[in-house]
């Protein structure tokens, strides 16, 4: 569980989740302002994937009113030595 607020924005965002049985994925539930409507909120989806000791992946996505979940972003981290 853990929130996140940005200067750019009033929304406080309450996240909870789960990390798989290998400890290699984090998956984190939210609700957010949707990008579609004003005034509505969606639901949103980060996946932090480890793929090693130094490289990370965020995958971001939303649940559009198809009810399917759309990704938006991803940003790959890596630490350099």
């Amino acid at each position: 569980m853990g929130t996140f607020i940005g200067s750019m924005m009033t929304n406080l965002w309450v996240y909870d989740g789960e990390l798989d049985a290998a400890a290699k994925v984090l998956t984190l539930d939210s609700e957010g302002p949707s990008f579609s409507e004003e005034g509505k909120m969606a639901r949103y989806k980060d996946v932090i994937e480890i793929k090693s000791d130094d490289r990370r992946v965020l995958t971001s996505s939303f649940l559009g009113d198809d009810g399917k979940w759309h990704q938006f972003m991803t940003a790959n981290y890596r630490r350099t030595k």
